[in-house]
């Protein structure tokens, strides 16, 4: 992940710490789970190794909404920013939760690393970039304008 690539994570990341507030898109009640790469890469490791042709879900079903995941970086960095509220983009799902039951059956697969120890994790990343790297602007414009 970069930084300042417009995901939820690298974006409220970033946010956080440069010292801004964090933007949440509509009221922050539209929810996310979030897998951690190393489990992502060994669910989709599996797959490629079956026999399985057809489309399968690979991701962490525990979600949560955006305003309490502003909220659990805000925390975790123990920065002092607070949420601010933008219009919602046109075409922002309300709910991203993936079935692995195929998964889990299938391939003998589900997440290991919870939300807060992947975070964490990121987190370590982010704060050891270079000021440079911190400051660069790549954001999308979800505005629709």
């Amino acid at each position: 992940m970069r930084l300042n690539d417009g995901r939820v994570v690298p974006a409220f990341m970033g946010q956080a710490l440069r010292g801004e507030d964090l933007t949440v898109f509509g009221d922050g009640s539209q929810s996310r789970s979030f897998c951690y790469i190393d489990d992502q890469v060994e669910g989709i490791y599996r797959l490629l190794f079956s026999d399985y042709i057809n489309p399968l879900n690979i991701g962490n079903p525990h979600e949560t909404t955006i305003k309490e995941f502003a909220e659990e970086i805000i925390a975790l960095t123990g920065t002092q920013q607070k949420i601010v509220y933008e219009p919602l983009p046109q075409d922002d799902p309300m709910q991203r939760q993936p079935d692995i039951t195929k998964a889990k059956e299938l391939l003998g697969w589900e997440p290991t690393v919870g939300r807060s120890e992947g975070l964490k994790i990121v987190y370590d990343y982010f704060k050891s970039l270079s000021e440079q790297d911190m400051q660069k602007k790549e954001r999308r414009d979800f505005s629709g304008k």
